[in-house]
């Protein structure tokens, strides 16, 4: 006992190691420290004694700012810092010049990198879709981009609602509603009630026209004429201009765009809303707007004299596109009047027209080279044969997805007889028989396409009919998805009932043999 106690207190006595006794057992860091001052000392020699005029310039970078910049005797300008931006030694328009050279891509990065390169992108930004009406009245649309050429303000004139979670859309228009409607009526109207008053897209016209006096191209909805007559004196340039939900009171205010070339107006899409484009407006738009080149008139109404007035004014109009038209009876007449009319085009109509009149009334377009048909219906044989009587001298026949064609209807285009291109898709009511019988007839056809067209069988082509394909130019042949299927794996062995395959497998063979004689 005495021994460990004398021991346990020899221990408690033990006096604590000095700050010396440390530092010289653990020379780690000391030789760490050591080795970073000689390696200072080498990188950096002596500075030597500065000069008066040294002394006075570095008083001056103390005094100056991190961003300023400071001449030498040459007297070019250098940075304080060496971690200045390096691009404030270049001009806004030459820095212009090298991101236009960037990709499309890269833009949106590029905005990102400071407040210098967001405005100058901004100037490089053209054609903007804006989808909130207050960006446009509060000024931030023009202060943010200078340059713009194309504004489509069709989704920014249409109210949101809080609580929406349907999405309806359309083939010229699309909107948010709320989940409150329950079910289509036939006089439903659903934009119309979502659509900003005509007050506010009339002041926020004023606003883009005083920013953007070099606009070329504009989409709006609900203008009236005094909204469009104000854009019009401002923005003299406009060239192109797409409205929707158009009367003839504001076909006034566009009568005021002297040096438009294109324009769609839009009066009625159903379930959407309704506008009405008579004789008068389409008169007004013809004596106003005298170098159109392209027309597109959608859910529009009128008759023979609003054409007429059109094709008589309007004598650069080149390429003429009905959608969805309620016109009357005997308009179709109207169009021998354009006489330099190259294209005419009809999309989702439900009629042509019902009644043409005789024949010796239509008249006929001389120069007109292209007729597209897509989504209509051609169950009306007396006014699908005046169509092609007035496009008698077409050269190009587009029919796609329109119901009624069958070898009937088809049968009164062989009138035309300078086509020299045809194209049928999804007519699904045409034979083979109905399709012979107008080729043949046709001996300036150099390109035939056809696809989707269920009843045209490969096994009922005549010799005729395969002597007449073998010297066209152009040939593409894919009537249903069997003939698809089959020109396809065409050279590659597949297709053919597995031939390949049971043919040289003799114990499959063996197997067939056995379960046929089981079976009987």
């Amino acid at each position: 006992m005495s021994f460990f106690t004398e021991k346990t207190l020899k221990k408690k006595k033990k006096r604590p190691p000095r700050w010396s006794h440390l530092w010289l057992n653990n020379t780690k860091a000391l030789k760490h420290a050591l080795f970073a001052m000689q390696l200072q000392s080498v990188s950096s020699p002596p500075t030597p004694t500065a000069t008066p005029q040294q002394h006075q310039q570095q008083q001056q970078q103390q005094q100056a700012g991190p961003n300023t910049k400071l001449k030498d005797k040459t007297g070019t300008l250098i940075s304080n810092l060496p971690d200045v931006d390096r691009t404030l030694l270049l001009g806004d328009d030459l820095l212009l010049k090298i991101l236009s050279k960037l990709p499309d891509s890269q833009r949106n990065p590029n905005s990102l990198v400071c407040k210098r390169w967001l405005n100058l992108q901004g100037r490089l930004v053209r054609s903007l879709k804006v989808l909130e009406w207050e960006f446009l009245e509060s000024g931030r649309l023009l202060s943010r981009f200078p340059n713009l050429t194309h504004v489509d303000l069709l989704n920014g004139c249409a109210v949101r609602p809080h609580d929406c979670c349907v999405r309806l859309s359309h083939r010229v228009f699309q909107m948010d509603i709320n989940s409150g409607v329950s079910g289509f009526l036939p006089d439903w109207r659903v934009c119309e009630e979502n659509l900003l008053p005509v007050e506010v897209v009339d002041r926020g016209l004023r606003v883009l026209a005083s920013g953007c006096p070099n606009l070329r191209k504009l989409v709006v909805v609900g203008a009236s004429e005094i909204g469009l007559l104000s854009f019009a004196e401002d923005c003299l340039a406009l060239q192109e201009l797409e409205l929707h939900k158009c009367n003839d009171d504001a076909l006034r205010g566009i009568a005021a765009c002297m040096n438009l070339q294109i324009l769609k107006l839009v009066g009625n899409v159903d379930g959407f809303y309704g506008s009405l484009v008579s004789d008068i407006g389409l008169t007004i738009l013809a004596q106003g707007c005298k170098r159109l080149v392209k027309l597109e008139l959608s859910g529009c109404e009128g008759s023979f004299d609003g054409i007429k007035a059109i094709g008589q004014c309007c004598q650069m109009l080149e390429e003429l596109t009905i959608c969805d038209h309620r016109m009357d009876c005997g308009w179709l007449a109207g169009l021998s009047y354009c006489e330099n009319l190259k294209t005419l085009r009809f999309l989702s109509c439900k009629r042509i027209d019902p009644s043409p009149g005789p024949d010796e009334y239509l008249g006929c377009c001389p120069a007109l080279e292209r007729l597209h048909l897509r989504k209509c219906h051609l169950r009306d044989k007396k006014s699908l044969k005046a169509l092609f009587k007035v496009c008698e001298a077409v050269k190009e026949i587009v029919v796609q997805d329109c119901w009624g064609l069958d070898n009937d209807m088809f049968s009164m285009a062989s009138i035309c007889r300078k086509v020299k291109l045809l194209s049928l898709e999804g007519c699904s009511l045409l034979t083979t028989e109905g399709l012979e019988s107008v080729l043949l007839t046709w001996n300036e056809l150099q390109h035939f396409r056809i696809e989707s067209c269920k009843n045209i069988k490969d096994s009922e082509i005549s010799p005729a009919l395969s002597t007449f394909f073998s010297v066209l130019k152009e040939l593409r042949w894919r009537p249903d998805t069997r003939s698809l299927l089959a020109s396809s794996l065409m050279g590659t062995g597949m297709g053919k009932k597995g031939g390949k395959f049971f043919k040289k497998n003799p114990r499959l063979d063996h197997y067939t043999q056995m379960i046929h004689t089981a079976t009987f």
